[in-house]
């Protein structure tokens, strides 16, 4: 049974239906005492209702590169401002017409992004930040292959790790723009981290052939299967890094 107050965890564990009959209740009780944490438990409902509405396919979601909903909101204004100047260089462009027009347009178009970006940003967001909270925390009964199988239900399984000291902590829904995503994260006795990305190809079924790369200190191993594509993720600069290199095979 839980404590009360209940802990964010807790919380947490009550928007994701995980809690037992009478935790439920306990937590409900405490909600409607407590007006300004049951607003904040309501918008936490929204969003993941939102996502299972996109990995079932119900929802479209807008582009969203790599972050959780509410650091887009957080980010909006500056979006916006970021907006309305593409779109007056491209009324410029329209204006002018010919070569130059079409010049002007690339301009405004970003470079494409090289593979499995959002699986380190979203590595930095959760794993080095902690800026988003999990979804899904493993406990003693925790199976988090059934939380991940819930929403992925083709995906590969996740890497066992334990020959290289890793063991999954927890679990964290995303939204991006080739759709939803999740990440695994995993760590060690000595609190390194490293985690396991996966998301769909996109609109335009752009699957990745294997590969490594290295960015700002995180190398990615990614590659594709089952119709999904997939990043593990971990720190250059630790021994878990080449461990995980030795010992695993992606």
């Amino acid at each position: 049974m839980i404590s009360m107050p209940p802990s964010e965890r807790d919380l947490h564990a009550y928007v994701d239906h995980q809690l037992s009959d009478t935790d439920r209740r306990l937590v409900e009780t405490f909600l409607t005492s407590n007006p300004e944490i049951s607003a904040q438990v309501r918008a936490w409902q929204l969003d993941a209702q939102q996502l299972r509405a996109a990995l079932g396919g119900a929802l479209q979601q807008p582009a969203n590169p790599d972050l959780d909903p509410a650091v887009v909101r957080q980010r909006l204004k500056r979006q916006s401002r970021r907006h309305l100047a593409s779109a007056a260089v491209l009324l410029i462009a329209v204006s002018v017409g010919g070569l130059s027009g079409w010049q002007a347009r690339e301009m405004t178009l970003a470079p494409p992004q090289l593979p499995m970006t959002d699986a380190l940003q979203a590595y930095r967001l959760i794993a080095q930040q902690g800026i988003l909270p999990a979804d899904y925390k493993v406990g003693e009964d925790g199976d988090i292959q059934g939380w991940l199988d819930r929403y992925f239900t083709q995906a590969n399984r996740l890497p066992d790790l334990s020959d290289a000291g890793f063991k999954p902590a927890s679990g964290r829904l995303l939204s991006t723009e080739q759709g939803p995503a999740a990440m695994v994260v995993y760590e060690n006795q000595g609190g390194q981290k490293v985690s396991f990305y996966v998301r769909p190809p996109g609109p335009k079924n752009f699957l990745l052939p294997r590969g490594s790369r290295s960015d700002g200190g995180l190398q990615a191993e990614y590659w594709s299967g089952s119709g999904y594509n997939y990043a593990m993720v971990s720190p250059t600069d630790t021994p878990a890094a080449q461990i995980l290199k030795q010992t695993t095979q992606f």
